[in-house]
């Protein structure tokens, strides 16, 4: 099970592009230090990714605080004009970094995401956009967004995306509500895809919303852990937010749901920052013990915290 470690990092409020939010945590592995990228809001609200760099053996020491954004936000009418949110990050051969994240585009009632890629020469300082348009949007097969991919790249050259798919919405008290499932989708180059028609993880009578997927191989099985939620009352009420689940899929197809096994839940107690949700983990494992970052209340608005596996 895991054993939860405490709280590692929350924006104090006096950097101007991270003011609230330490958002879907990654953990990006360097020989000496841990980065940690995440999502972090400004003023306005709108979402960028910076990072901290903290101990390997001790995660909840920080050695690093980022003071500016790695990834600046679209120009007027882009897919990323008003949020850019890291999702996974990619190391190439040539020494670049691909991070693919979630561009943010606000509506006069709601939102509408959509998946761009964009590449750091400066081992992961800055990034620049590959592409002035996404590499994957509203579409026949996501009919009202995608998101938040977890990539991987075969030992064949196969590409492998497994992300969120926004299927629906409907009014529930008067606010447009979205419904997103698991999808997957492969590809030969990691910027043109292939989506597959079975949903990764389908809509049930409680699992309207899937957060953030973290996908990882282990002894030739592909792991997924993933945030779910009900699509009523789930910012308010702690029966209908976010928990995590975990998953299991011998082809990264086809997967299994066995969320009994996931090993961390909420806390009971009302004063803990993962009491009313816990969501949006990223694994990662470093000597040979397994880690888990995660997002609790408000989304991120609380901070994130790790944990580690005991068996």
């Amino acid at each position: 099970m895991w054993v939860k470690k405490g709280v590692v990092y929350k924006p104090d409020g006096t950097l101007p592009h991270s003011l609230s939010h330490a958002q879907v945590p990654f953990a990006y592995k360097h020989k000496d230090f841990l980065r940690v990228y995440f999502s972090s809001r400004d003023a306005s609200g709108q979402s960028r990714p910076t990072f901290i760099d903290v101990d390997y053996e001790d995660p909840s020491k920080i050695l690093y605080i980022h003071d500016k954004p790695v990834l600046e936000l679209g120009g007027p009418g882009e897919y990323d004009e008003t949020g850019a949110m890291p999702a996974w990050f990619v190391d190439m051969p040539n020494g670049d970094i691909w991070l693919y994240y979630t561009g943010w585009n606000r509506t006069h009632n709601s939102y509408r995401l959509s998946m761009g890629l964009s590449v750091s020469k400066d081992g992961g300082l800055t990034f620049e956009k590959m592409f002035k348009g996404p590499i994957m949007d509203r579409s026949i097969q996501n009919p009202i967004w995608a998101a938040q991919p977890s990539v991987m790249r075969e030992d064949d050259g196969t590409w492998r995306m497994w992300y969120i798919s926004g299927h629906k919405c409907e009014y529930i008290h008067g606010y447009p509500e979205p419904f997103y499932r698991g999808q997957s989708a492969t590809s030969k180059d990691g910027i043109h895809w292939d989506i597959s028609d079975i949903p990764t993880l389908d809509f049930d009578d409680f699992l309207h919303a899937v957060g953030r997927p973290s996908v990882f191989k282990e002894n030739g099985i592909y792991k997924m852990y993933y945030s779910y939620r009900n699509a009523t009352d789930y910012r308010t009420d702690r029966n209908q937010s976010y928990r995590l689940g975990y998953a299991e899929s011998t082809d990264g197809e086809t997967w299994e749901r066995k969320d009994n096994l996931v090993g961390i839940g909420k806390s009971d107690n009302p004063e803990d920052f993962d009491y009313q949700m816990i969501n949006y983990a990223n694994y990662y494992e470093h000597n040979g013990k397994k880690y888990l970052l995660y997002n609790g209340n408000g989304f991120g608005a609380a901070g994130f915290a790790y944990a580690v596996w005991e068996d």
